[in-house]
């Protein structure tokens, strides 16, 4: 795949960015190197390196810090009933034995490639580790080396990290496995366990034998345990470098004021990374509360004020979990502005910079030292970008571009174009 790459970009020209500025931005070894006023750079030697981007704001590449690449795409296949979280768990529970190695590489494969087209150059993904119980599952690494082919597949493109989901019956040496496929963290679930604090216990103990990280599904209920607390504490004194990140945090958004506020001095204390994740929580929770329905959402203001590393991510796409979404940090955005309240400046954020801020990545964007990971849209500025999500789309990675959409839209019936037209 590398000696595919196409060539690295010198500079990107003429770039809109959200402030209105029009830039010229230089990059060297995928990095940027130095941002000008439009036309105060040289040019370059190598016309081929540089990309006028006359028309396009630029933006940094989004990431995604909650996938199940594992189970994307898989709705049309198992034709689960709508509901909840538990019934979610039991329609793909009884899939499992239906999966191999291919088809699952065939479904992440494509989910992968269309959020990269997206606009999305990192993906953290969680892979379901599974139990004994699993009905014909003997191969219980399946996942983790299905996802470890797709990450190999496009190195250079996009990366790719990858979570092991262990559920509460799954055991240690189950886990053990995936994460010698090359799974990257332990992942689990405790609140959903009997005990959801003895659950919690094993995976951090797991993760420290391995000397790695952890990215556990954290309290994804209205109502029911709360485990973010007791994970917050017993992560303190982690080394700085270890990541630590607590996925859905649903439950803290129900909680009062003064108990809430506690716990996220906590995972503030101990620089535990929060993903809100706004599309799968709202279909999700609220089905058994048929007037007056809560919506599932951590408290994202609270956590912004208190200075929480927070990102949000679109978590499921098409599979039991949540039956639609396009895998486009722009959906995620418009839902955090929508439900959660969020300025588009703060929602974008989130899936962007404070995504790969939650990965352990290096920042993005238009700063000098910053990775040249952009995303450029047609778009007239952000809240333009996010409200009608434009397709045309150029995706650079590491100061490659790699991806391109265009799209193209006709009136022949009108002799005058509509004002709402987007600019040729």
């Amino acid at each position: 795949m590398a000696n595919s790459l196409p060539r690295p970009l010198a500079a990107v020209r003429n770039a809109t960015l959200p402030d209105g500025r029009v830039v010229d931005v230089s990059i060297a070894s995928g990095v940027v190197s130095d941002i000008t006023a439009a036309g105060g750079t040289r040019p370059t030697r190598m016309p081929e390196a540089t990309l006028d981007l006359s028309g396009w704001l630029l933006l940094p590449a989004p990431a995604e810090p909650h996938a199940h690449l594992d189970k994307a795409r898989s709705f049309d296949a198992i034709a689960p009933s709508p509901g909840d979280l538990g019934s979610a768990i039991d329609a793909w529970r009884l899939h499992t034995s239906a999966m191999t190695v291919e088809s699952i590489v065939e479904r992440a494969r494509a989910q992968a490639l269309a959020m990269l087209a997206a606009g999305t150059t990192a993906i953290r993904s969680h892979v379901d580790v599974l139990s004994d119980d699993c009905a014909g599952t003997e191969d219980v690494t399946r996942g983790a080396r299905a996802l470890a082919q797709v990450r190999d597949e496009l190195a250079g493109l996009m990366d790719i990290q990858l979570v092991a989901l262990a559920g509460p019956r799954c055991p240690d040496h189950h886990v053990e496995a995936a994460l010698d496929v090359g799974v990257d963290l332990v992942g689990g679930a405790p609140h959903l366990a009997p005990d959801p604090v003895a659950d919690l216990t094993r995976l951090l103990m797991l993760a420290e034998r391995r000397g790695i990280g952890t990215d556990l599904h954290v309290d994804e209920s209205l109502s029911g345990p709360v485990t973010l607390d007791a994970y917050a504490r017993a992560v303190r004194d982690w080394p700085a470098d270890r990541p630590r990140t607590a996925g859905h945090c649903v439950r803290l958004g129900t909680l009062d004021a003064v108990r809430r506020d506690a716990i996220i001095a906590d995972v503030k204390a101990s620089d535990v990374g929060i993903v809100a994740l706004p599309i799968t929580n709202l279909y999700l929770q609220g089905w058994e509360h048929p007037v007056s329905t809560p919506r599932g959402l951590a408290p994202l203001w609270e956590l912004l004020d208190a200075g929480v590393r927070l990102g949000a991510g679109a978590d499921n796409v098409r599979d039991p979990f949540n039956p639609v979404g396009r895998g486009d940090a722009l959906e995620t955005a418009s839902l955090l502005v929508t439900a959660g309240h969020l300025s588009p400046e703060d929602a974008y954020g989130l899936v962007s910079t404070g995504a790969r801020s939650v990965m352990g990545l290096p920042p993005a964007g238009t700063a000098a030292g910053a990775q040249a990971d952009f995303l450029a849209i047609r778009a007239v500025n952000l809240v333009d970008a996010i409200a009608s999500a434009p397709a045309d789309r150029i995706v650079i990675h590491r100061g490659r571009v790699v991806a391109i959409t265009e799209t193209r839209r006709e009136f022949p019936a009108l002799s005058v174009a509509p004002a709402f037209a987007p600019a040729s």
